[in-house]
This record gives structure tokens, sequence and C-alpha cells, in this order.
């Protein structure tokens, strides 16, 4: 091997045995170690087994000369967890696809499907805040997100004041699943902002006590919705101080809408003295959920619209701008669980703004991707590829990852290429290494860690999917290897992999 060649070996590699793999020539960009070079890397197994400055050989060669060599990016936020969302997220660069803010009920449940269905990235689950509540409260059974973590969330019976017994009785739930190896806690306040606050507090408490994250939704702010509770982000970093918890701050982009730079402030004042409090954003401007929720009530759109009209919703599943509040009305009483877009921003007019989301201080990427939607009349086979026309979804869920290294790196600059790549792949994994120690293999080209990497042309690498055509992925990924087995080759799909494992607390 060459000079400064750092390296371990297994039982597969013995001295003159070559690599697996090689990853060869490559500008590997390690955040960890601050490593920004031209370099091999040989991996065995599913582990990363030598980072050479040149001269390793392999069974498999990928020349990845000219092209960057990254750690497979961790998605801390995507509800999009069946097998053709996880594809469209490989070819965004994404290794790891996490379910962490609405989480599930029971974890086992999802767990077991997953690996009997197999996935094209590794995935993991918190615990569903919501779907316990709403087991609780109306006795609705538990499928473990079989049908759509979003589904429910315009019931008005689960959001309910819950008693001093139902409260307790959710805390023994909520602490039984983490002793499943769900991930964290996921809190849909936002979506049940009449919630006692201390039970919120209850929640953090018990998180504090099993040393896992809060993964919250938070309530709105008081400028969008005076009559709240308690504004959502001093709410949630209150928390954070008096109970200990680890609270992670989810799409504080997109609920935070035009007080972003109040929340910010307000999150790095409690940080600084000495709260645990971890952010995400997305670079689009608008959201989406369910259409019967609170936030697509006609009182309520200017919560997260741009002009607070039906105009600003379009219903994802026939595509139709929404033109009137009856009609509205009408899509929330047919299918209060059908997904819709709302519009905050047009991010076409709005570069600067994509930008700050992208470089937000302390913020990691998180796409917030969300399930497929079929349109009516048509059926979807999860195995098909690629996606019909018929099947829509966010193109947050196809492009962030492209999107960002777009616009934060190459036509901004408001991120170097290393901070890009840290907050894809490092930072998310240290918000969740306390907890699940796998995470510390992840997010870090170095021997011994997990072989997920992602190889791209930094100077052509976008996202390609719009609001009209939804599932067009990115460009740009060249290679995309999940713990050693390559998903993505030559920029082309390899449908037959389905190498992902799970990620457990």
């Amino acid at each position: 091997m060459a000079a400064h060649t750092h390296s371990v070996r297994s039982r597969n590699a013995g001295v003159g045995v070559p690599y697996d793999v090689v990853v060869r020539g490559g500008r590997v960009v390690d955040p960890a170690s601050g490593l920004d070079g031209v370099r091999d890397v040989g991996i065995v197994g599913d582990r990363i087994a030598a980072v050479s400055e040149g001269g390793l050989e392999g069974l498999r060669r990928i020349d990845a000369r000219g092209l960057v060599v990254a750690p497979g990016f961790i998605d801390l936020h995507s509800h999009g967890q069946g097998i053709g969302e996880g594809r469209l997220q490989a070819l965004d660069g994404v290794t790891t696809a996490l379910e962490l803010e609405a989480g599930v009920a029971p974890v086992s449940v999802a767990y077991r499907r997953a690996a009997a269905e197999g996935r094209p990235v590794n995935y993991g689950y918190s615990v569903s805040w919501a779907s316990l509540r709403r087991h609780v409260i109306t006795g609705a059974p538990l499928s473990g997100g079989a049908d759509g973590p979003l589904d429910h969330l315009g019931s008005h019976a689960w959001r309910a004041p819950a008693s001093p017994a139902q409260r307790a009785a959710l805390l023994r739930l909520l602490e039984a699943e983490l002793g499943e190896g769900a991930l964290g806690i996921g809190v849909l306040l936002g979506y049940a902002p009449e919630t006692d606050p201390a039970e919120f507090a209850d929640v953090a408490g018990l998180a504090a006590a099993a040393g896992v994250p809060v993964f919250t939704h938070a309530r709105p702010l008081t400028e969008q919705d005076p009559s709240v509770v308690v504004d959502g982000a001093e709410e949630l970093t209150r928390v954070a101080g008096l109970t200990g918890a680890h609270m992670h701050y989810c799409h504080i982009n997109s609920t935070s809408t035009r007080h972003l730079d109040r929340v910010q402030a307000l999150v790095e004042t409690v940080r600084a003295e000495g709260a645990r409090v971890t952010t995400e954003a997305y670079p689009y401007g608008s959201g989406m959920t369910s259409i019967g929720s609170d936030y697509f009530h006609p009182d309520r759109l200017h919560v997260l619209g741009a002009t607070g009209t039906p105009q600003d919703v379009v219903y994802a599943r026939t595509g139709e701008t929404v033109a009137s509040v009856d009609r509205l009305l009408e899509l929330r009483a047919a299918d209060p669980s059908g997904l819709a877009f709302i519009k905050s921003f047009d991010e076409d007019a709005s570069s600067d703004r994509v930008a700050r989301i992208c470089s937000l201080p302390g913020a990691v990427v998180a796409s917030d991707a969300v399930p497929f939607v079929i349109e009516g009349g048509h059926t979807y086979d999860p195995l098909r590829w690629p996606p019909p026309d018929f099947v829509r979804t966010h193109p947050r869920g196809v492009g962030t990852y492209g999107r960002t290294l777009r616009v934060a790196v190459r036509e901004t600059g408001v991120l170097s290429l290393s901070d890009a790549v840290a907050r894809c792949s490092l930072h998310p994994a240290r918000v969740l290494e306390e907890t699940a120690p796998a995470m510390r293999r992840k997010g870090r080209i170095q021997p011994g860690c997990d072989a997920d990497l992602v190889v791209f042309d930094a100077d052509r690498v976008t996202d390609a999917a719009t609001y009209r055509h939804t599932t067009r992925p990115s460009t740009g990924f060249v290679h995309v290897l999940v713990n050693g087995e390559p998903v993505v080759s030559d920029g082309v799909l390899r449908e037959p992999a389905l190498p992902g494992r799970p990620v457990r607390a």
C-alpha cells in the first residue's frame, strides 16, 4: 500500500488480497477529519477498509477521477419510506432516510415490514406521539405506519384534551416503544396546537430520562396565530432548558416562514446557554401535508401560506390549484388525509431566500419527503421503475440534496463544499450518535466506517424535480453505495439493489 494510507483489515482481506471495491482517484471530502484531497477508498464487505493517496487494488473499481467522494447523505426527516421513494432519494445522494418527525407505532412492526420488503437505503423510526395519542384517546388501532404517517391528522378526536389517566397511559406506551429501539419521540405538536403544554413537557422529560431526542413539529408562532396557547419557538426552546432534553426543531424554515430570523435568534440564544437544540431545513418554498389538517382550514391558511387564500393550495392527487373556499372545504371533507401543497414563497424568484435557508447556522439538511400520491383511478406497484406519470410527490423528496449543492455551493457560494457535505452527512449523524451508536460509523470516510458513499460531479449536480414533474430524479450523482453495495452506478439506478439496513437506538 502507498504511503499515508490508513486502513483496517477484516478476515476477508488479508495481506495481498484485493479490496472488494476501490473508489479510485476522487476528491474525498470527509468533514469529520478535515480531509479534502485526492484519495483512493478501499472497501471490504460493508465497511471502509482504507483511505489512501493511491495504489489500492480491488475486485471492482469505480473511477472517481474528477468527481467528489463524500459520505452518504443522511435524511432525518423522510415520510417517504417505500421502495420507490427510497430509490428517488438514493438518486439524490441519500444512503439513510429516517422517519423521525411523525414517527410510527409500534416501531417493531415498521422495522419488520421494512426488513421483509427490503429497502434501497438504510431506515429507522422514532415513536409517534400522535399515533399513540390517537390510540389512547380514540381507541384507534396501531399499524406501524402502514396507513401513512400523515393520515388522520385532520381528525378532531385525537387532538382532544387528555385526562390525567390518558396522559399517564400515553407516557407508558412511549416508554415501552423506546425500549423497542425507537430513535426518539416524534411529536406533531403543530397539528394539535391546543395540547396542554404540560403534556409536551412530560414527553420531553421522558425523552431526557431515556437519552433520546424529541423531533418536534412546533406549534404556530404568536405572529402567525395570536390565539395559540404558547408560542411554538419559545415553548420548544424553554422545554429544552427545563428538562435537559435534546430538542430537534423540525423544518425550522417552513414553520417559521417570515419570522425565521426571530426564531433562529432564539435558538442560538438557548444554545449559548447550554440547551441542546438542533435544527433542520429544506430549500423549498412550499410545504405539503394532509389537506384535512388545521393548516388548510380556510381561516388558517395565513399561518403557512404566502397570501392566506385557497390559491396557495394545490391538491396533489389531481394537481389542481384550489379555486375557492368552497372547493377547499369540499376536498377537506372528501379526502382529509389527501396531501396538498401550500405555497409560502416562490423559490424561483427568491434564490437569496433559498440560500439563506441552506446556510442557517447549525441547521442540517433534511427533506421532509412525503409518500407517493397516486392519481385517482390508478394502482401503483411499488417495484415499478421509473414511477409512472400518475405518481406524484413533493419535489423536496427527490431533489433536496441536489438543490442544496447547486444553490448553496455552486450558484451562491454561501456554503463551501465541505460545509454542505457536513450538513448533509456528518451533522445529521451527530444528531443521533448518542442514541444510536451505529451512527458513529456514518457520515464519515474513515477506516472502520460504514461503506455508505456518494460520488458526484460538483460542476453539474442538480435537482430536476419540479412541482409539475415531481418524480424527475436529480442528476450528477454518479455512484451511490449503501453498505458497500451499489444502488446507483454511472447515474443509473440498480433496480434489484435493496441493501438498506435498520438503524435502531
